[in-house]
């Protein structure tokens, strides 16, 4: 169909791949309007949401075969962005679950947001008064919240458990894996260095680099103008005896995973993964 009588332009194109992006639900706030992002298909998996002790909203993939002892799969926590549960983060799970995880994302900010309307904003202000509601202690509740129902399912080895996240869930991997010993290892993406200590007086990421309870790999892009390379080079320095790292990518900005963003780095992120999931098999998960 031609969208103007001279003919469609390569720009009509583009807005109305956005149009579709953002009507298959990914983040309103940050998509390309040339993104063509990876789509996992479900063959195979069993998806869906879930209602976690507490009323806490998780999206569940998983694969549908068995693996292991008893059908048992290893299982991983994945961590949203600040937009929330959004269509990219249900694909990271679908992702895991085709690599023969059980991947649990929870609705982190369920309680600010109960409509889950945050993938939908385009207001940065709006988005942030949402994801400030979700405090760090909050936030670690919910992360037990969530090991312990892992532990409860007769699909998940519950001694096989990592986590990862991405942006806002990036900071949040480096806490969880110093304060949860159930944790083997983590991946943290792109995740905040430091921070103010705030009214809840918390710690971050590079205060906790000595006592992590599982291994973490950090993923992190030089060119991210919001996490600056003497942060990361100070990351560096804290793990160093530690079996942590960080790989930071040259010419990667934050981001450089999420292929819906115009961010997105396909060779540092295909580096990125592939050295995720040879970090969580190291690590026996």
């Amino acid at each position: 169909m031609l969208t103007r009588p001279e003919g469609t332009l390569p720009e009509d194109l583009a807005l109305s791949r956005r149009a579709m992006l953002l009507a298959a639900g990914y983040a309103a706030f940050d998509v390309a309007a040339s993104a063509e992002p990876i789509r996992t298909p479900a063959d195979g998996l069993i998806t869906g949401w879930e209602t976690l002790p507490g009323g806490l909203p998780a999206y569940v993939a998983r694969p549908s075969g068995a693996r292991g002892s008893g059908g048992k799969h290893p299982a991983v926590i994945v961590v949203n962005e600040i937009f929330g549960v959004h269509e990219w983060i249900q694909d990271i799970c679908r992702r895991l679950a085709k690599a023969g995880y059980v991947a649990i994302a929870p609705e982190y900010f369920f309680r600010g947001d109960p409509e889950k309307s945050l993938p939908k904003l385009t207001d940065f202000t709006a988005i942030r008064a949402i994801v400030a509601k979700a405090g760090h202690e909050q936030v670690m509740a919910d992360t037990k919240v969530t090991l312990d129902w892992l532990g409860q399912q007769g699909f998940v080895n519950g001694k096989r458990l990592a986590i990862t996240g991405f942006c806002w869930g990036g900071a949040v991997t480096w806490m969880a894996a110093a304060r949860f010993p159930q944790l083997k290892a983590g991946g943290a993406w792109y995740g905040r260095i430091k921070g103010d200590a705030g009214a809840e007086g918390r710690q971050w990421p590079l205060e906790v680099a000595g006592a992590l309870k599982a291994p973490v790999l950090g993923l992190y892009g030089a060119l991210d103008k919001g996490i600056p390379v003497a942060d990361v080079e100070a990351m560096q320095a804290a793990l160093k005896g530690t079996q942590s790292s960080i790989i930071l990518y040259p010419q990667a900005d934050h981001g450089f995973l999420a292929d819906y963003r115009p961010s997105y780095n396909a060779a540092a992120g295909t580096d990125a993964w592939g050295r995720l999931l040879a970090h969580f098999k190291a690590n026996g998960v």
